[in-house]
């Protein structure tokens, strides 16, 4: 994937990293010469000095070629003109992050795929690990539902039970709850109802009321307590 990322701050500098460790060819837009110069000499992309709300810093950095381009400065104006100049020169997908809530209408009436309020997702998934340092990553998906991954206690309730039992108890199914993946050791299985739930597998669950202090305690009951 060609890929265009316009700065490389504190958002724009781990998804460097990650573009480029991913083999991806990543032009990189970055006006702080300073800046520049350090995530040119950290990461194996083509950096640019220069100021991309202007038509041909794009061009420059190879609009013409682009699969994607992802603004991440840390002003919606900067963003917005840079999402506006993508699509005129027919970048085909438009990512930004958007710090101010009121202009996230904007961003979407002009077809940018966004990313509202990094710093508080931050914040969000820091506090959660301090609460339930038991849950190892959190998606949130539409409502209070969220998919994470928990590692199986050996008091847990669902330990050693096949799902199918687990459903039958109650503590699975009824109430929105279903473990979708389950990591063991090396391997990791597509559970079915005769799969059986081990004390230290790493289990992937989607929840439709989040993990809750009653639906953690089915998994590990001391961590839904911290």
């Amino acid at each position: 994937m060609y890929l265009i990322i316009v700065g490389a701050g504190n958002i724009g500098m781990p998804l460097i990293q990650l573009a480029t460790a991913d083999a991806n060819e990543v032009v990189v837009v970055e006006q702080d010469p300073d800046v520049a110069d350090a995530a040119a000499r950290a990461f194996d992309c083509l950096m640019l000095n220069r100021d991309a709300t202007v038509a041909e810093t794009l061009q420059e950095a190879g609009a013409d070629e682009a699969d994607a381009i992802v603004s991440t400065t840390d002003r919606d104006a900067t963003n917005v003109m840079v999402m506006l100049l993508a699509d005129q020169l027919g970048i085909p997908t438009r990512v930004s992050v958007v710090h101010d809530e009121e202009h996230m209408g904007l961003f979407e009436r002009i077809g940018v795929n966004t990313m509202e309020h990094p710093q508080q997702l931050i914040a969000d998934h820091l506090y959660r690990a301090v609460k339930q340092p038991s849950v190892e990553d959190v998606l949130h998906l539409a409502g209070e539902a969220e998919i994470f991954e928990i590692t199986v206690a050996e008091d847990a309730p669902l330990a050693g039970l096949s799902l199918a039992a687990a459903d039958e108890q109650g503590l699975l199914g009824d109430d929105g709850l279903l473990v979708v993946a389950i990591e063991r050791g090396n391997d990791v299985l597509t559970p079915r109802g005769d799969t059986t739930v081990l004390a230290g597998d790493l289990v992937t669950v989607f929840s439709r009321t989040g993990f809750a202090p009653d639906v953690l305690a089915r998994f590990d009951p001391q961590g839904a307590t911290t």
